[in-house]
């Protein structure tokens, strides 16, 4: 019997009581009420603020304007108050008490629902790297000798990860074309997304002490939608010998709503085989594959469906391989999965792969071509996934407008150098 809730909830909702996302929001009422966590269902936005007399553990922690105080209290509080909000919200006995702080969705304004710590970006696609092996080298091996030993990731910056409908400016860099003799300065002319799947931690880990993939529940708060941004000719020109700088810090959008690990029970898939076998560290008994259904959109247009379940690298394996040095965790830590890409060409997760590298420029449904993103472009990413009941959930979604380009101090001007 399929669980329901006495909120209405609209046929194909994201946010049926099975998933009950966490965010952060705030309403023009007039009450100068701050921002404060509510959890999504339906159209609706219940103010989690506002339960602490119908019995909900850990109110106090909801009036904040992040989770991180709610997600450090770890995953016995987590799974007490998922299951008093679902309580609340199905038993008609409680109707009363809770339904004077439901909230429209469309009266809120979301904010970026945790306190980002740290920020780190894994490269855990197969086809996502061969594709690229194959555009940047293609007589050689497409994957890099190390990269099915381990999952492949570098640090980003965390004061750059912003909430959904953040506009996206354009950035500014060094570029050098392969037949310049000298860099030039200007703004990007390559600019792109990359649809990945983000992790929020909760639970912090000491310092020396790694955390083991059987521990990844542990630890591992949420998931969102990401979208990398990504500055493709300020890329190439920076990366080698470090990697990723520039080209990936100016922004990396977020979706609003935390999906709960535990509404993704139902998502669980096993990943693809791994071969070799990789180090002990990195062995799962029960994989974190997860069968997530994306979607890339842009200016209205579906350009792709990337499939999560095909991602090489599972969240459990990242988690582990981002600590097995010591490294420790804290609150709000965030790592995202790289750019998800399955191995038909309609899903592939970023305008690199799609239109390979601006010989193939995709077309939109007004006629014109992309081989990167034009001023004024809209990108949006959605994904869903099989819930508890038979029913799907969603994670509502990520989008992004790119603003022209900002004039950098010293310079003449952002154009200048255009190539």
């Amino acid at each position: 019997m399929t669980t329901r809730s006495w909120v209405p909830v609209p046929e194909h909702s994201d946010f049926p009581v099975q998933n009950l996302p966490y965010g952060i929001f705030s309403r023009e009422d007039g009450t100068g009420a701050p921002p404060r966590a509510g959890v999504a269902i339906g159209d609706h936005v219940l103010d989690l603020s506002r339960l602490g007399a119908a019995g909900l553990p850990y109110a106090e922690d909801f009036a904040a304007p992040t989770l991180n105080p709610f997600m450090a209290r770890g995953r016995e509080a987590w799974r007490a108050v998922r299951a008093h909000l679902t309580e609340l919200l199905t038993d008609e006995r409680h109707r009363a008490a809770v339904e004077p702080h439901l909230v429209p969705r469309d009266e809120v304004t979301l904010h970026l629902p945790f306190e980002v710590a740290d920020y780190v970006d894994f490269y855990a696609s197969e086809h996502h790297a061969s594709n690229l092996g194959r555009v940047f080298r293609p007589n050689q091996p497409p994957l890099m000798p190390n990269w099915r030993h381990l999952p492949v990731g570098y640090h980003g910056r965390a004061g750059t990860v912003v909430v959904s409908g953040t506009p996206v400016v354009r950035p500014c860099g060094q570029r050098k074309a392969p037949d310049a003799e000298a860099p030039g300065f200007g703004p990007s002319v390559r600019l792109d997304i990359e649809a990945e799947v983000g992790f929020v931690v909760g639970t912090p880990s000491e310092l020396g002490r790694p955390v083991s993939t059987a521990d990844f529940a542990e630890h591992v708060f949420g998931v969102v939608l990401v979208n990398d941004w990504s500055a493709r000719d300020i890329q190439a020109w920076e990366y080698v010998p470090l990697g990723p700088f520039l080209g990936k810090s100016f922004a990396t959008s977020v979706s609003p709503w935390v999906v709960p690990l535990d509404a993704l029970a139902e998502a669980r898939v096993a990943p693809p085989a791994q071969d070799p076998e990789p180090l002990p560290y990195l062995r799962e008994d029960e994989p974190w594959g997860l069968d997530l259904a994306m979607e890339v959109e842009c200016n209205g247009t579906v350009l792709s469906r990337p499939p999560f379940r095909t991602m090489y690298w599972t969240a459990a394996q990242m988690l582990a391989h981002m600590t097995v040095n010591g490294a420790s965790l804290r609150t709000g830590d965030f790592y995202a999965s790289g750019t998800v890409s399955g191995p038909a060409p309609d899903e592939r997760g970023s305008f690199l792969e799609l239109g390979w590298n601006g010989t193939e420029p995709v077309k939109l449904a007004d006629g014109s071509t992309r081989a990167y993103l034009a001023d004024g472009d809209t990108v949006t990413l959605r994904a869903t996934a099989p819930g508890r009941d038979g029913v799907r959930i969603g994670f509502g979604e990520v989008s992004g407008t790119v603003e022209p380009a900002r004039a950098a101090a010293g310079s003449a001007g952002p154009a200048e150098q255009e190539q």
